[in-house]
C-alpha cells in the first residue's frame, strides 16, 4: 500500500491526498488540479507532466531529496505559498526529515527574509499536522552545536570587518555572532544542506553577488559540481529562466577556478 501511494504520488501534478488537506492554512490559496489546470492552459499541464516530472525530477545529477530541499527553499524565498503545501509534503515522502524543514525554515529567515520564513511556518504546520509529526521530531531551539573550524571563520570575520566594520557594524556583528557561530552550526541541517538552502535561494531570490561566497562554501562542504549544475538547470523551472541565467556564469566561474 506504501508502494502503490508513493507511486501515485509520483505521478501527480497536483496536490497529493495528504496535501489536499493542508492547504487551508490562513492566506493560502488550494492548489490547482490537473482539471483546473487544463481548463486554462493545456499546454502549462503537458510541460508540467512531460517535462516538470516527467524529466527534470529523475535526472540523475541531484537526487530527489535534494532536488526537494531545493525546491522548497525556491518557494519559500519568493513566498510562493500556492505550490508550498505539496512541495513540503513531496520533501517529507523523499525523505527530507521534519527536522530539517524546520531548520530550512529557520535559515531562510536570515537568507531571504523575517516575513517570508513567518509565511511558510502555517503551512509547514498544517503539512505535519497531516502527518502526525509532533515536537518530539522537531529540533530543540537550544543545543549542541557543530565544531567550528576557528581558522577559516577568524579570516571570514576579518575580511567582513575589514570591509564593512566602519559602516555598519551592527551587520558584522550579527553576521559574525548569530550566522556563522550560531545558525550554520545547529547541527539538525547537514552543512552541505545548509549550503544547498542558501545557494538555491540565492539564485531564486537573483541575490548573484552573493552567490560566489555560498556556492564555494557548499563545495567545501560537499556538493558536487554536477549537482550544483543541476541546481541551477533545476531552478530555471521554480525561479525562471532569467534567474537560472544570471546565475549560470558566476556556477561556471567558481567551478573553473576550484583547485582540481
Amino acid at each position: 500500500m506504501r508502494m502503490l501511494a508513493a507511486t501515485v504520488l509520483s505521478l501527480c501534478l497536483v496536490a497529493p491526498a495528504s496535501a489536499q488537506g493542508v492547504t487551508s492554512a490562513e492566506g493560502t490559496k488550494p492548489m490547482p488540479m490537473l482539471e483546473d489546470i487544463r481548463a486554462v492552459a493545456p499546454a502549462l499541464e503537458k510541460y508540467a507532466q512531460g517535462v516538470v516530472l516527467g524529466d527534470l525530477w529523475k535526472r540523475p545529477g541531484l537526487s530527489p531529496r535534494d532536488r526537494s530541499i531545493v525546491t522548497i527553499s525556491a518557494l519559500i524565498a519568493r513566498d510562493q505559498r500556492v505550490e508550498l503545501p505539496y512541495y513540503l509534503d513531496l520533501a517529507l515522502h523523499h525523505g527530507v526529515k521534519p527536522a530539517e524543514v524546520s531548520e530550512s525554515i529557520t535559515h531562510l529567515a536570515f537568507y531571504t527574509g523575517w516575513a517570508n520564513a513567518m509565511g511558510a511556518v502555517p503551512i509547514a504546520r498544517e503539512v505535519f499536522k497531516a502527518r502526525n509529526i509532533g515536537p518530539d521530531q522537531l529540533p530543540p531551539a537550544s543545543g549542541s552545536m557543530l565544531p567550528l573550524d576557528e581558522t577559516a571563520e577568524a579570516q571570514r570575520a576579518s575580511r567582513v570587518e575589514q570591509q564593512f566594520g566602519k559602516v555598519t557594524p551592527g551587520l558584522v556583528q550579527y553576521t559574525t555572532d548569530v550566522l556563522f557561530r550560531d545558525l550554520w552550526l545547529r547541527p539538525e541541517l547537514a552543512p552541505r544542506d545548509r549550503s544547498l538552502v542558501t545557494v538555491s535561494a540565492l539564485v531564486a531570490t537573483g541575490q548573484v553577488a552573493q552567490i560566489t561566497y555560498h556556492l564555494n562554501r557548499a563545495m567545501d562542504n560537499g556538493l558536487t559540481q554536477e549537482q550544483a549544475g543541476e541546481v541551477v538547470g533545476h531552478l530555471a523551472f521554480y525561479a525562471g529562466w532569467p534567474n537560472a541565467f544570471s546565475a549560470a556564469p558566476v556556477f561556471k566561474d567558481v567551478i573553473e577556478k576550484r583547485p582540481r
